[in-house]
């Protein structure tokens, strides 16, 4: 990694790039949260040179496999955080929540809301969200990043496998929803992933544990792995790939931790970039 700040600029060699991730959200989305039209055919070209790409979000996996509906062959599902994740609708690895665990940070999320913060909790199973929370604002919010998701009268009993619990706080959730999960940072991996975003997950989970799970699995290295991200949930990630970058919007954390920088989100950076790099 470069000893300054500031990321160096990508070598002139064409790297031997087996793997790209990339989050989604700030990343490779647009300004208006579409997927750019430039990656459709990018993805036939990696599929064709043996490039497996691989979304990575907060976001669920049934969220992922609708954005991705028809050409996802062979491409790999990170979901929520890294604590599922999925390849041609097989499950590759998982890193459940205890149950115990997620009910305890639902009361926290509760008393913290009938204290006045404007906040809602998401108990994000393997085969859907769960919240308590029905008005329309909220479930807006929560529509965004779970397409699966159902209003449950009580969010500490949920009939599934728990890969996640987020937090959504209309306010910043910095100031609002994360001094409520702080006391559970000692023992379980709490990362703010957007402005009004805040997820726990188990203490093994992350999108970088995630990414070294599936290096494994395909038998690469950082050396052949590309990643992209902007926020700090991407953190981990970056830490796995010797060809990191952070997107122009990034972060300041995650431009200091990146080693390249790319173009914003606003500006195709993902795709601009991989083209770029891989002579494309």
């Amino acid at each position: 990694m470069s000893t300054t700040n500031a990321p160096r600029p990508a070598a002139p060699a064409r790297p031997d790039i087996r793997l790209i991730v990339t989050d989604l959200d700030g990343t490779l989305l647009d300004a208006d949260g579409r997927v750019p039209r430039g990656l459709w055919p990018l993805l036939d070209e990696l599929r064709r040179r043996g490039v497996v790409f691989s979304p990575a979000s907060g976001r669920q996996y049934a969220t992922l496999a609708h954005l991705f509906a028809g050409v996802d062959d062979g491409m790999v599902h990170i979901a929520e955080n890294g604590a599922f994740v999925v390849r041609d609708g097989v499950e590759l690895s998982s890193d459940p929540l205890d149950p115990a665990v997620s009910a305890r940070v639902v009361k926290s999320v509760r008393q913290l809301v009938d204290e006045g913060v404007d906040a809602g909790v998401v108990v994000c199973g393997k085969r859907s969200a769960y919240t308590e929370r029905a008005d329309p604002a909220f479930l807006a919010e929560v529509g965004r990043y779970y397409r699966a998701h159902r209003l449950v009268d009580d969010a500490t009993a949920v009939d599934d496998e728990i890969v996640k619990v987020a937090v959504f706080d209309f306010g910043p959730v910095e100031r609002g929803a994360a001094p409520a999960l702080a006391p559970f940072a000692d023992t379980h991996q709490v990362v703010v992933s957007s402005e009004h975003w805040i997820d726990l997950m188990s203490p093994t989970a992350d999108k970088g544990a995630a990414v070294r799970r599936l290096q494994r699995h395909l038998g690469i290295g950082p050396a052949q792995t590309m990643v992209f991200g902007d926020y700090l949930n991407d953190l981990g990630m970056l830490d796995a790939a010797d060809w990191s970058y952070a997107m122009a919007n990034a972060h300041p954390d995650v431009i200091r931790r990146a080693r390249h920088l790319a173009p914003a989100h606003s500006d195709d950076g993902v795709v601009r970039t991989i083209r770029t790099l891989l002579g494309l």
